[in-house]
């Protein structure tokens, strides 16, 4: 039998696409969730035996304790995501982005797995034309990215951890988020045909959902190999600016207008450029690239009646 596997915030936007792939792969799924945004997301995992779903929360850590003592997988998705959410509850963002994450690794043996996404938001403010390594020193610029960076520093004190630096997010789940960059673009060109861009030339990287999935699959069956490191984890043909981004939204929404601001900042001030040549190395390769996802969420689009698709209200 194949693994037992905990993903808190397993019914999230990356959970959504995650927890179905693992349970088709074989593997025995718990997911500890709060529901916070009212989703029922995982209603089409409940016909597998092997899938287990507990309304909690992770601050809740006799529950957590619990729950944790038969998995052999530790997948802490659970987070407040994005600068909005955080600035808006600082004090919850540091209990679920860092100290829920720093107590499942004080209390896990040591032959537990923990395969934790964190963020390259952490980079912060890269220099010009130079690729972010796993070796580049973290400077976040943001409560989201300098709790995630805490906990990440306290998972690779311990042994069975990998850490993926996840790029900026694009494409559809079932818990659809439309505030992520690629998604929120591709929004405002379908439905308001065009965009005023502040600091256009602000660059970063971009991963499509079901490659985060897949590299998490890519992880589990290599873990021996790739165990107690970091990677980078993006699309290597997608270090995009805003502007580039939107030129190619524009490829496939030909009247969306696109026009810069000098007058606003940007309130998320990060922009680097990523390499994603050391997961490569391990044999990671990406499905989705930019056109191909942009494509996806004009799809989508026309499924959903309402820009209620974000982690806070706008």
């Amino acid at each position: 039998m194949k693994e037992k596997i905990l993903i808190t915030g397993g019914a999230g936007y990356i959970g959504s696409v995650l927890v179905p792939r693992l349970l088709s792969l074989g593997y025995d799924v718990t997911v500890l969730d709060n529901l916070m945004f009212g989703q029922n997301t995982l209603l089409q995992c409940c016909h597998y035996d092997t899938f287990h779903f507990i309304n909690g929360d992770v601050r809740n850590y006799a529950l957590v304790k619990e729950v944790l003592k038969d998995k052999d997988i530790i997948i802490p998705l659970a987070a407040l995501v994005g600068v909005p959410i955080c600035n808006k509850d600082p004090e919850s963002t540091i209990a679920i982005n860092r100290d829920a994450v720093m107590y499942l690794n004080k209390i896990r043996s040591k032959n537990q797995i923990i395969l934790y996404p964190t963020t390259n938001s952490g980079y912060g403010i890269g220099q010009e034309g130079i690729f972010c390594t796993e070796e580049t020193p973290l400077n976040p610029i943001s409560l989201y990215g300098t709790t995630k960076s805490e906990a990440e520093a306290d998972l690779l004190q311990s042994e069975n951890v990998v850490s993926f630096r996840l790029a900026t997010v694009f494409g559809s789940s079932l818990r659809m988020r439309l505030d992520l960059l690629v998604n929120d673009f591709t929004y405002k060109a379908i439905t308001q045909k065009y965009i005023v861009l502040f600091e256009a030339h602000f660059k970063r990287n971009y991963i499509h959902i079901q490659d985060i999935a897949k590299a998490f699959v890519h992880t589990i069956e290599h873990f021996d190999s790739m165990k107690n490191n970091i990677y980078n984890l993006g699309l290597s043909s997608a270090n995009l600016s805003k502007m580039e981004l939107c030129l190619e939204i524009r490829k496939q929404v030909p009247d969306f207008f696109i026009t810069e601001s000098e007058f606003n900042k940007d309130p998320d001030k990060r922009n680097y450029i990523v390499s994603n040549e050391k997961i490569e190395k391990t044999g990671f390769c990406t499905d989705f690239d930019i056109q191909r996802g942009i494509t996806e969420i004009i799809k989508s689009i026309s499924l959903l009646s309402t820009n209620k698709y974000s982690n806070i209200n706008l």
